[in-house]
């Protein structure tokens, strides 16, 4: 992971609000709860922040994430009722 890959200013301010504050923390925890959570306090938060979320554990780009994950990840999220309708 290198520091907050694919994480801007309102990304990382999102994550400051449910006590993620450091790359480490982010590293630690599982990007579908963290979206989860993310989701249930903004309901406008975007499919692309769960890709920029496990791409930044990763140490990849978000968009190489969702090209080659995407299928795995919306089934993940179907399971979880979270799947963008």
């Amino acid at each position: 992971m290198k520091d907050w890959l694919n994480l801007g200013p309102k990304s990382r301010a999102w994550l400051g609000d449910i006590g993620i504050e450091t790359p480490a923390q982010l590293q630690a925890a599982d990007a579908f709860a963290l979206y989860a959570r993310l989701k249930a306090k903004d309901p406008g938060v975007s499919l692309n922040l769960l890709y920029a979320l496990l791409g930044a554990q990763e140490g990849r780009h978000w968009l190489d994430v969702k090209r080659e994950r995407r299928t795995e990840i919306l089934l993940r999220l179907d399971d979880m009722g979270l799947a963008p309708r």
